[in-house]
């Protein structure tokens, strides 16, 4: 594990037409919500002040020694479903919680990363503990640990001081962090030793707490593109549609786009379209199951022909509708489309 931690945030997908029960239908063009993701589960129905049949939601508090890894863990839980939110002030705890109970059941998990870069409001926690236990809010404490030759060995690979070193050594910050959390620690649910583990492992480790019996997510972009406007920087994998004919010298079908069923009929009619089509989708079955393993938990297909407007359009739409049938959360982008 030689991850830093770092603050969190929520990702959006680019604006397109959605695919799957997770993302729902929406006219071409028109570009989805932006923000932080939720999850879908339930809460324990409980009054909470200025909250109607609220349901509250299930909290984790993720904490644990800078440098153990607790981005990685709070990511995974982001892919996982839940609302993260990186270095709250212990005292807001509560008011999260509460923000989480108005929700109508959009919010009903959320993580929380509790550390010492916010150590002015650690003090608190004790108290927003307290708070919490009162309201029956259903919460687990994560604390991830790791020993001190392995933190001074990350902290130095990124050449970083410790949050709390100042003028001394980094196994100074180190010592000073330890004895801060030591209670903290000794009320954790779940303690994890990240000093033998990589990024992977700890993801799995995780995933075999929080993600219950179903297989991890995978949620995908497809991408159409025109290789004349250039490759997309975010693209995980690459897909070129220029072996086929293209209906840009077919006068009936320029002007029309992939969207178009005499346009997709046609792109599909020639030879190798449709075996194409058959051979890569199994292909990305393996792949996907790579990427589960792995920890990998979004893919971005880029799906590419000479302006993005044809052949690739009516290709990612197919492409798309394949991994949704199969499970696959999946969003069409078309990045060029009309641009010519």
């Amino acid at each position: 594990m030689s991850e830093q931690d770092h603050e969190s945030s929520g990702t959006g997908e680019a604006g397109g037409t959605a695919h799957g029960s997770a993302a729902p239908e929406r006219p071409t063009g028109q570009q989805p919500d932006h923000g932080a993701a939720v999850s879908t589960g339930t809460g324990t129905t409980h009054d909470t002040p200025g909250a109607t049949d609220s349901a509250i939601p299930e909290l984790v508090i993720i904490s644990g020694m800078s440098g153990a890894g607790r981005s990685t863990a709070a990511k995974c839980l982001e892919d996982l479903g839940w609302f993260v939110v990186d270095n709250l002030p212990p005292a807001l705890i509560p008011t999260m919680v509460e923000l989480g109970a108005r929700s109508q059941g959009n919010v009903a998990r959320i993580a929380v990363v509790v550390d010492v870069r916010g150590r002015r409001f650690f003090d608190n926690l004790r108290e927003s503990l307290a708070d919490l236990e009162s309201k029956h809010v259903t919460r687990r404490i994560v604390f991830l640990e790791s020993s001190d030759e392995a933190l001074v060995r990350r902290f130095e690979s990124v050449r970083r001081p410790h949050p709390l070193q100042g003028d001394g050594r980094i196994v100074d910050g180190i010592d000073a962090e330890r004895e801060l959390l030591r209670e903290l620690r000794g009320d954790a649910d779940l303690v994890i030793d990240t000093s033998s583990l990589n990024v992977h492992e700890l993801r799995a480790k995780m995933d075999a707490q929080f993600a219950g019996e179903e297989e991890p997510e995978l949620r995908a972009t497809v991408m159409s593109f025109g290789f004349k406007y250039g490759l997309p920087v975010d693209a995980d994998l690459v897909v070129d549609m220029r072996f086929l004919p293209n209906p840009h010298w077919v006068p009936e079908l320029r002007p029309f786009t992939g969207l178009n069923e005499e346009v997709s009929n046609y792109v599909f009619s020639q030879p190798g379209a449709k075996e194409f089509l058959d051979r890569y989708t199994e292909l990305l079955q393996l792949i996907a199951a790579g990427y589960r393993r792995e920890g990998k938990r979004y893919v971005t297909i880029a799906v590419g022909c000479t302006g993005g407007k044809h052949r690739s359009v009516a290709t990612s739409e197919k492409l798309a509708a394949r991994l949704a049938a199969q499970g696959v959360e999946t969003v069409v982008v078309h990045r060029d489309m009309g641009r010519e």
